[in-house]
């Protein structure tokens, strides 16, 4: 009876326990891997996608994997990203997606890393069209155009990143323009204050519910806010009106996040509907450690709260996601709502392989950063 007890107190002690933290070795082998597997399959960069229609190689999917990529090199000075992200970005010119006209924030994600490599390098043509595209938006009236979440990040960080290289605020300031009408009055405002959460497009504001009665808050559209919220104010001075909006609905959001984190630390496809569409998803889980990792770099979260929900993000994805080959599982396809892209499963390909990956390597590098002390 006496051993009965013991081993059953040590089966709570068990499930109780946070996940075990890896060793910056691991995150950097499986992040390393992941990629491996990415450039080995896609190896020539300019290729267009070819998923029911051609695509040019710089459209939203593959700028979201330089992302990652460019953070991969921030901890792994591989000359072969840079290579490999050069001649996608030279075979573009350095020009957002339809042109230095476009308005549409898929198209002007590219241009995130185009204005990291300016960074880098220096090299005005790195920069010149995004800068031309931007002024061009800036100089209109219209601001309504992220009508949809995943919009933010998009675009919003490329603003930021213009007004860290220029100095010119007149960028941040357009840019949090555009966010508060999409956070405040786009559907009504798609941020809900009450919740920590965000609808996806005006679509899925109330009285729109899931069939089980829940509000429908799709887990990588949150997760793309989040990202946007971490590149935007990384970008800022830590003083501010807009500094401290963009660093209050972050970290109501982390606060929401970590209260429907799954047990085995991924997160539902809809993060308050599991019984309509639940189930383990990589990118969205992906993208909220990028976002709480940073969050408890920069002091922001409180370390006892927040830390089990990083470690148990990262073991879930490293151990159940990522293949022995590299191949990511549980990465739900493209779409706006959480029935896209349906089943969600351990060996499915997703329609686009490069976004999930580039969600992948954000969390990895963020996560090893923490791991590191830095």
């Amino acid at each position: 009876m006496k051993r009965t007890i013991i081993m059953a107190a040590m089966a709570l002690a068990a499930i109780a326990a946070p996940a075990q933290t890896a060793t910056q070795a691991e995150v950097l082998e499986a992040a390393r891997n992941a990629n491996d597997y990415f450039m080995a399959k896609y190896a020539d960069p300019t290729e267009p996608t070819n998923v029911k229609k051609i695509r040019p190689s710089h459209l939203w999917t593959r700028a979201v994997y330089y992302e990652g990529l460019m953070a991969l090199y921030s901890i792994d000075k591989n000359e072969a990203y840079i290579d490999y992200t050069d001649r996608w970005a030279n075979f573009h010119k350095w020009t957002p997606r339809d042109g230095i006209g476009t308005r549409d924030a898929d198209n002007q994600c590219c241009s995130q890393t185009y204005l990291e490599r300016f960074v880098m390098t220096g090299d005005s043509a790195m920069l010149r069209p995004t800068r031309e595209n931007l002024q061009g938006q800036m100089a209109e009236t219209k601001i309504g155009y992220w009508t949809w979440i995943d919009a933010i990040q998009m675009a919003m960080p490329v603003y930021a990143q213009m007004y860290k290289i220029t100095g010119d605020e007149a960028y941040l300031d357009h840019a949090m323009e555009m966010y508060r009408w999409s956070r405040n009055e786009c559907g009504g405002g798609l941020f809900n204050e009450a919740d920590g959460l965000w609808w996806r497009d005006a679509d899925f504001v109330p009285p729109y519910k899931e069939k089980d009665g829940n509000q429908c808050y799709w887990s990588r559209g949150n997760g793309w806010v989040l990202a946007a919220l971490v590149r935007v104010i990384d970008q800022m001075k830590p003083k501010g009106k807009a500094y401290k909006e963009l660093k209050k609905d972050f970290i109501m959001m982390c606060d929401a996040l970590a209260k429907c984190q799954r047990e085995d630390g991924f997160w539902n496809v809809s993060l308050a509907s599991p019984a309509t569409f639940g189930g383990k998803e990589t990118s969205g889980t992906a993208l909220f450690l990028y976002g709480i990792s940073w969050g408890l770099r920069k002091g922001y979260l409180k370390e006892k709260t927040f830390r089990p929900v990083a470690d148990k993000a990262w073991k879930a994805m490293a151990t159940e996601a990522l293949h022995k080959d590299g191949f990511l599982g549980y990465v739900q396809g493209t779409g706006k709502e959480p029935k896209d892209g349906q089943p969600v499963t351990y060996n499915k390909v997703p329609d686009f392989e490069d976004f999930g990956l580039g969600c992948f390597l954000l969390g990895a590098v963020e996560y090893y950063k923490l791991i590191s002390g830095e």
